[in-house]
């Protein structure tokens, strides 16, 4: 069996990664969605192992000292990461994996993986996101300005990924990924091998 492929999806927030991903789930029967480490607390609803997986702050220092992550991060004074045992697991099992992880988690990725496959998800517009992210109702016009910010900043970096896919549509922006995995899967350099 061949090894999978490791997927880096990034993107603003409010660009639909999370819509874009379900649709991916349900079209590639081999593609599993990477589960992170984190120390915040579970949210109502949150299973243990299906949204993260959720430890202390404790044993993510400890994990760090043992360098047992692939990256990780303090965002709003909680850790995330990725273990690189997950992920060679997921890999060496033929599944492909994809990481949905900020610009600065995927430049620690590609540092120690450096045949990722690395993805940028952009909305067709500002404008657009702008609409996205007031539509959920629940941030202030200040929060939305903020977040609007913070994609300019992300929004810069997409020339150091592989790919750019715009996600106009959930359905177009998925296929286009589900093409990105089938023309890797035959690359040469990755070993597709004719059988003669």
């Amino acid at each position: 069996m061949a090894e999978g492929l490791l997927l880096i999806l990034s993107g603003p927030s409010g660009v639909g990664k999370g819509t874009v991903c379900r649709a991916l789930l349900a079209q590639l029967p081999r593609l599993k969605l990477s589960v992170s480490v984190t120390t915040r607390r579970p949210r109502p609803g949150e299973e243990e192992g299906r949204e993260y997986h959720f430890i202390s702050p404790s044993r993510f220092q400890e994990l760090i000292e043992a360098e047992a992550f692939l990256e990780w991060a303090m965002v709003h004074g909680q850790y995330y990461g990725t273990l690189k045992s997950k992920v060679r697991s997921a890999l060496a099992g033929g599944f492909d994996l994809l990481l949905e992880i900020d610009v600065q988690g995927a430049a620690q990725v590609k540092r120690q993986w450096d045949d990722a496959v690395t993805i940028f998800m952009a909305p067709p517009s500002m404008e657009a996101l702008k609409e996205r992210i007031a539509g959920r109702g629940t941030e202030s016009e200040a929060e939305i300005r903020r977040r609007l910010e913070v994609a300019r900043r992300e929004m810069a970096a997409y020339h150091a990924y592989d790919y750019l896919v715009i996600n106009d549509r959930v359905e177009t922006a998925a296929a286009a990924i589900a093409a990105i995995v089938t023309a890797e899967k035959c690359k040469v350099s990755r070993g597709a091998c004719p059988n003669f």
